[in-house]
């Protein structure tokens, strides 16, 4: 090991999040915004994009911008028009994230990059039709001296206050989603696993989502994961309670998400052998289920199965036809119906299907 790798660590360590609170009980002098700004040039922020010093991480949204409003950047710079604000995340290597400004950043990169031309100008139309490389070396250090006010979220914020603020700066015309967010603010080894795992043929057949452009399958991956190792800490909003979890084991060791992985397979496999299309959908005698996915039941479902120690190799299709039967007679009463219908997030509502169903499948397979 080098002495730079040694003095880096010491400098950069990495957090240790398996010790850290439950969200809700961060305290006060915790739950601030720890931020750092910085005027960087259009030169710097350039060198910067091109060595990933600055980078776009992979939950921000592609780049959309048509070519007008990416030359109406570039006169911006040109007529010193005040540019909006960039937010940036910076992570324990120093490195920064975008948090808001994809758009901008990427139609600089382009421009001095010369992939695109100037289109539609207003203040300076004799550059229509310009790149990059046309313009007069005078222009382009004009430009290239125009500096841009970031302000960067520094690593030892708390990552609730992270995430809360990350859902403020959200100003996309289509917003980030929770799942979308957590992939940005908690990247690491655990959500590289759930996305992993999100893309198995498998839990693409039980879930029925194809294209899944927003992360739901990641989403739910997630949050079998949190219920299936840390379901006794389970608080309200759900949303909070998947954040910690992905907080507590974002550097999770390779031992640990081989077994959370194995764990998910086997459920999986289960919850196909056992229920097929009907999985995590209500339905009724005839086995005719709903479309969608209830969450609800998929949470029951899915830690039913990965506590059940019974192998399903053997298990034949009259086996399965008993157990759907039994499992409409479930879906009827009203004690269990109330659990995956309203008021799904509450603690009672979770632990008490998810009991609920354990028994009933004991019960059933035993």
């Amino acid at each position: 090991m080098s002495k730079s790798k040694n003095l880096a660590d010491e400098l950069f360590p990495e957090p240790d999040l398996y010790d850290s609170e439950e969200v809700l009980d961060i305290p006060p002098n915790q739950r601030k915004l720890h931020t750092e700004s910085y005027d960087y040039s259009i030169s710097t922020i350039y060198e910067y994009l091109k060595s990933e010093h600055i980078y776009i991480p992979r939950y921000q949204r592609s780049y959309v911008w048509d070519r007008s409003q990416a030359s109406k950047l570039i006169e911006s710079l040109v007529i010193q028009c005040p540019i909006p604000i960039l937010y940036l995340e910076q992570s324990y290597d120093s490195r920064f994230s975008v948090i808001d400004g994809n758009q901008r950043l990427t139609s600089i990169k382009l421009f001095l990059n010369d992939e695109f031309s100037l289109k539609g100008l207003t203040a300076y139309p004799e550059l229509d039709g310009l790149f990059w490389s046309d313009l007069d070396p005078r222009i382009q250090r004009h430009i290239k001296n125009r500096t841009l006010r970031c302000i960067a979220i520094l690593p030892d914020t708390h990552p609730q206050i992270k995430f809360d603020v990350f859902e403020r700066l959200n100003t996309g015309s289509v917003k980030l989603n929770s799942q979308e967010l957590r992939h940005g603010i908690y990247h690491g080894p655990l959500i590289d696993k759930v996305e992993k795992l999100a893309k198995s043929a498998k839990w693409k057949e039980v879930t029925r989502i194809k294209a899944d452009k927003r992360m739901r399958r990641s989403e739910l991956v997630l949050r079998y994961l949190a219920m299936a190792n840390d379901l006794e800490s389970y608080f309200k909003p759900l949303t909070g309670f998947l954040n910690q979890f992905a907080e507590k084991y974002q550097f999770a060791s390779s031992e640990t998400l081989e077994k959370f992985e194995d764990d998910f397979t086997q459920a999986v496999e289960k919850i196909h052998t056992l229920y097929g299309d009907l999985s995590f959908r209500p339905f009724n005698h005839e086995f005719k289920a709903q479309n969608a996915i209830n969450t609800a039941l998929l949470d029951a479902q899915m830690i039913a199965v990965h506590r059940l120690e019974r192998p399903l190799h053997s298990f034949s299709q009259r086996e399965r036809e008993k157990l759907w039967k039994a499992t409409a007679d479930l879906f009827d009463e009203r004690d269990f119906s109330m659990t995956i219908g309203a008021g799904t997030s509450s603690r009672s509502s979770v632990l008490g299907r998810i009991e609920k169903f354990s028994v009933f499948l004991n019960e059933q397979l035993g």
